[in-house]
């Protein structure tokens, strides 16, 4: 049995940090654990995750803010298991998610998977878009998928990914210039071509104010986004020679 570890950043996510535990909960088994990073949440956050007196839960505390990319990076790092998830705080997960993620990394010898999803509000309108789908078909085109990367159209979501711990010898440690997690993850699931995409939906990716991406972002933001994929992309290559070496 492969034992699993989900990985959660949390900030001030008390309005919904219960609904996403409960529906992780009931899928761990015995040896699973989760790993909560409090990034200097200021509600009650922490206090409604006690509350739970679940042995598989352990939370590390910040000293400060450190921003979600950080956080998530050190919970990564204090992870046990073979199998590491990301997890929101705020989603909730199917009811089966761990079961097939678990099947497919049986059958297939990849390092990342990642997963299709669906989209909700806060008065439960879902949101099936095709954009939040993932073709099994594409997980092979490596290259074409780093330049969706690029162009910023392919969705590559930490909270829909799960990976072997061996993963961890390229993905860590996070440069400190990235701005997102889940695309470096998704670039280095690409560039070392051990990748796969699922179909299926894993969770429900709650939308609201406080995570809402704009849809049009100022041109030097766009610029500076630019930059960090060209020095992320080549940071990869040169961590793949390393990867290959010690795997």
């Amino acid at each position: 049995m492969m034992n699993v570890s989900i990985c959660m950043a949390v900030y001030n996510g008390g309005k919904y940090i219960e609904g996403q535990l409960i529906s992780i909960l009931n899928q761990l088994n015995e040896g699973d654990e989760i790993i909560v990073v409090n990034d200097f949440s200021k509600d009650n956050t922490i206090s409604i995750i006690e509350s739970f007196k679940h042995p598989q839960i352990k939370i590390f505390h910040n000293e400060k803010n450190m921003g979600h990319v950080k956080s998530f990076e050190k919970a990564i790092e204090l992870s046990k298991n073979e199998l590491i998830f990301l997890s929101d705080q705020d989603d909730l997960w199917m009811p089966s998610k761990l079961k097939f993620f678990k099947n497919y990394f049986y059958r297939e010898n990849v390092q990342l998977i990642s997963s299709s999803f669906i989209c909700f509000d806060n008065d439960y309108n879902i949101n099936n878009d095709k954009k939040y789908k993932l073709y099994e078909h594409d997980s092979t085109k490596y290259s074409k998928n780093i330049l969706k990367i690029f162009k910023g159209n392919i969705p590559y979501f930490g909270c829909t990914m799960g990976f072997r711990r061996e993963f961890l010898k390229i993905i860590l440690p996070f440069p400190n210039y990235i701005e997102a997690h889940d695309l470096w993850i998704g670039m280095a699931g690409n560039v070392i071509k051990s990748n796969l995409h699922l179909e299926e939906n894993s969770i429900l990716h709650r939308i609201h104010d406080a995570n809402a991406t704009p849809t049009q972002r100022p041109f030097i933001k766009k610029t500076k986004s630019r930059i960090v994929f060209i020095k992320s992309y080549f940071e990869l290559k040169k961590r793949k020679k390393t990867f290959e070496l010690k795997t």
